[in-house]
């Protein structure tokens, strides 16, 4: 119960923003924005429909259709989600910040959007209308929900050129794309790391050192090349970003031939990190 509490929460702060970044950041500026949302503020700038209906129906619409592409916590979680923010957009209609830099609008507008659906995505829910189709090209095409987003959300964003014009529409891509690195931190998480495979001659060497040196967990795999059918000892290492330069230096003392693989990792619990307990 604890957890649906603070999860309705994180839906509600994150709705709330999603909102406030509408209403203080984008149609002050006439900017547009991606997905549903977009749709509602081309309505808006065309018609003078009230965002905040045009919102909940759309998303109401395009929930019944892909509903079936949710379990149903996030089902619910969603209903909850596109409820709330709705009932924002409407509050916060009259909210009004001062400033006159479109720069900053357009960056805080941005930051506000992509920490909202952040926060609403991470506990399980959606935002309806391209959250939906974010989550089935996911699903069926291995995109990540956050670049699914932005591609969607930048077919709505260029259909709205002819109606704010060019230097909007390219701020709205910029607001866009912040928007979506905001949102990808939010849902991967606060601990990125680095995870190292390393194929050599010398394994022992450089795992003994890393051991020594960084005093760092080494994991040894067996593996063997396709076409000489040799067998070969992998390294793995998860390291921190600040340590990628000491072991690449280890590795090249020890055998400058050795293959390196860099990856890029978040949230990593375990011995040397972060207690999964306290996750």
């Amino acid at each position: 119960m604890k957890k649906y509490v603070i999860d309705i929460f994180m839906i509600m702060l994150g709705a709330l923003l999603f909102a406030l970044a509408v209403n203080l950041f984008v149609i002050p500026n006439d900017l547009g924005e991606g997905g549903v949302t977009g749709l509602t503020i081309i309505a808006y700038y065309l018609f003078g429909w009230s965002p905040s209906i045009v919102s909940f129906v759309m998303n109401a619409v395009l929930l019944i259709i892909g509903y079936k592409f949710l379990n149903r916590q996030t089902t619910i979680y969603t209903i909850i989600a596109v409820s709330f923010h709705s009932l924002f957009l409407h509050l916060t209609e009259s909210w009004s910040i001062s400033s006159d830099e479109i720069i900053v609008n357009t960056i805080f507008g941005g930051v506000f959007a992509g920490v909202g659906i952040g926060l609403i995505i991470r506990v399980g829910g959606t935002t309806a209308g391209s959250t939906i189709l974010a989550r089935i090209t996911n699903k069926y095409l291995g995109w990540s929900i956050s670049y699914g987003l932005l591609f969607f959300d930048l077919i709505v964003a260029f259909s709205s050129y002819f109606i704010i014009g060019a230097e909007a529409l390219m701020l709205t891509i910029i607001m866009l794309y912040i928007g979506t690195k905001v949102m990808e931190f939010v849902i991967e998480g606060v601990n990125p790391k680095k995870a190292v495979t390393i194929i050599s001659k010398k394994p022992e060497e450089i795992a003994g050192q890393v051991t020594a040196y960084m005093n760092r967990g080494v994991t040894v795999l067996a593996g063997h090349g396709y076409y000489t059918k040799e067998q070969k000892e992998i390294l793995y290492i998860v390291i921190s970003k600040q340590e990628v330069v000491k072991l690449k230096k280890i590795v090249k003392e020890v055998d400058k031939d050795a293959f390196i693989a860099i990856h890029d990792v978040r949230d990593v619990f375990g011995e040397g990190f972060i207690e999964l307990a306290k996750s």
